[in-house]
């Protein structure tokens, strides 16, 4: 069992390391979209990208209180557009919406 935590410790260090690249991170939020599960895969991988970049200095940046921060980035959690703009502005990445494949404009 020590070895699988150390393993999973590893791994969740070698993440955080790895999304402060805005160009991994807009990857890995790119991957978590593409989820069947999309709204709470996609918030827990923004969450993690925030905790990479640190929470309270994306709370900062972005005007939010760091607890509601939390809460919002949770499974539960429903943010605003407005506020998922800026927590992404604030990593240096942005939304935007592309056209499904194969699928013509009716």
């Amino acid at each position: 069992m020590k070895k699988i935590k150390k393993k999973l410790t590893k791994y969740n260090q070698d993440l955080m390391e790895s999304l402060k690249d805005p160009e991994e991170a807009c990857a890995y939020l790119k991957a978590a979209l593409e989820e069947s599960d999309m709204p709470e895969v996609f918030l827990l991988a923004l969450r993690q990208v925030a905790e990479a970049h640190g929470m309270s200095q994306i709370a900062q940046a972005t005007h939010l209180n760091r607890e509601s921060l939390y809460k919002m980035l949770s499974k539960q959690g429903n943010p605003v557009l407005a506020s998922l703009a800026s927590i992404l502005k604030t990593i240096g990445l942005k939304l935007s919406v592309e056209m499904l494949v194969n699928r013509r404009a009716a």
